[in-house]
């Protein structure tokens, strides 16, 4: 059949690569691409307008703003002029507090918003309970909860993890529901015509089916976690890359207060790539069944 699995000379279908053999696939498919090649381009043109605008032509709106020699000049620098530079213990502990709250809120949203999601999707009576509290929540901007999480939660840590955690919650819950709506009907007949019990149908076809969107919903809750995250920081927090952005903007250095905006960027983006990874890793059996139809 066209578009199906090609067979080798023996006659058997091969398999399809796995673990490391899967990822050197991948690396080599993806260089023979256009598209490392157009990223390298497109950050390359992004940082030659960035400095043509705010170095060379100093446009209105840019003047003010650090150029690109300015930040990396201060970023890799023994004794940088403004203070902060990848040379500075500070730096480190800025990125190391902002990642622990992020860790703590992720698993603490994951935890509670994976099982929330798929009961909603699973059960309808459920969903009828939980959804319009969901609903009635979620349209709340985080930055509203913050005099309220100042209340309810002691210290600086405590509020800035909770914030982080609610715009998490959300997002996973609702993509989790969806993940199990999405399954289709045939699945839960043909498990009820084979006697499984209603454990088995949760355990065999719901939560397998969801993944999908569960780990897509989980890249999206990460990266909204960061920007709440930084949110809250800039309102209660002592350490933390929101900290430290709104700290410079406070005593009018320019250049830290960038070069946490970039590092912000670069993390948040390992943490999507380590999510996306795990949930690589998790769902091998459907990799493989796209490898077999050639996607």
């Amino acid at each position: 059949m066209a578009g199906g699995p090609v067979e080798s000379e023996s006659g058997r279908v091969p398999e399809p690569p796995r673990g490391m053999a899967l990822f050197v696939h991948r690396a080599v498919r993806a260089v023979r691409t256009t598209g490392p090649y157009l990223t390298v381009l497109g950050i390359g043109a992004w940082l030659a307008l960035w400095w043509l605008f705010s170095e060379v032509w100093l446009l209105p709106r840019f003047e003010k703003m650090p150029g690109p020699v300015a930040v990396l000049s201060d970023l890799f620098a023994r004794e940088p002029f403004q203070g902060i530079s990848i040379f500075t213990a500070e730096y480190y502990e800025h990125i190391w507090v902002s990642c622990r709250r992020i860790l703590f809120a992720f698993c603490i949203a994951t935890g509670v918003g994976v099982p929330l999601g798929l009961f909603m999707g699973w059960s309808v009576k459920f969903r009828h309970y939980t959804f319009p509290i969901l609903e009635t929540l979620r349209p709340i901007p985080i930055l509203a909860w913050v005099p309220l999480s100042i209340l309810m939660f002691p210290g600086f840590e405590a509020p800035v993890i909770f914030l982080a955690t609610l715009a998490s919650l959300f997002v996973t819950t609702l993509n989790t529901m969806l993940g199990v709506q999405s399954i289709d009907e045939s699945y839960f007949r043909a498990a009820g015509c084979l006697g499984s019990s209603r454990w088995q149908v949760f355990r065999h076809v719901v939560v397998p089916g969801a993944l999908p969107f569960i780990f897509t919903g989980l890249q999206i809750s990460i990266g909204v976690a960061w920007f709440s995250l930084v949110a809250a920081e800039m309102v209660s927090g002592d350490w933390g890359l929101g900290y430290l952005i709104v700290d410079a903007y406070m005593n009018n250095v320019t250049v830290p207060m960038v070069i946490g905006m970039v590092t912000l960027g670069f993390v948040g983006w390992g943490t999507s790539a380590l999510v996306r990874l795990a949930g690589n890793r998790m769902m091998q059996w459907r990799t493989r069944a796209l490898a077999l139809e050639g996607r």
